[in-house]
C-alpha cells in the first residue's frame, strides 16, 4: 500500500501531517480496518522499525524528533500522520490517545 502525500498535508521535522482528511480518503486507505492502539497520558520513547501511518481518533500529542532539540510536531484527533522508517521520537501525550495505525514495508 502506498500512502501518497496530499495537497493538504504538511511536513515538519520529517513527520507528515494531514489535518482532518475527508472520509473518502480514510476509506481509500482502509483506515477503519487498521489495528487500534491506545494509551494514557505520558511520554514514550520510540524508534520506528517500519514506516508507520496512523490516524488519531482521540487525544493530543507533542512528537519530539531526536536531533531537533526542543522543537516538536503537534498532532491531535482527526490527523493522519506518517512517520518514516528509522525515525526516533518521544511521544508526549497530554491526554489519553486512541489511534488506528498500520506499519508499511516501503
Amino acid at each position: 500500500m502506498r500512502v501518497r502525500a496530499q495537497t493538504m498535508a504538511t511536513e515538519k521535522l520529517g513527520v507528515i501531517v494531514e489535518k482532518n482528511p475527508p472520509e473518502s480518503r480514510l476509506t481509500e486507505l482502509g483506515v477503519r480496518q487498521w489495528p487500534k492502539w491506545g494509551g494514557g497520558p505520558g511520554k514514550i520513547p520510540y524508534t520506528f522499525s517500519t514506516k508507520e501511518v496512523c490516524y488519531l481518533l482521540q487525544g493530543k500529542v507533542k512528537v519530539y524528533v531526536e536531533g531537533h532539540n526542543d522543537d516538536y510536531v503537534e498532532i491531535e484527533a482527526e490527523d493522519l500522520v506518517v512517520f518514516p522508517k528509522g525515525m526516533t521520537i518521544t511521544w508526549d501525550a497530554s491526554v489519553a490517545v486512541e489511534k488506528h495505525y498500520i506499519e508499511l514495508n516501503e
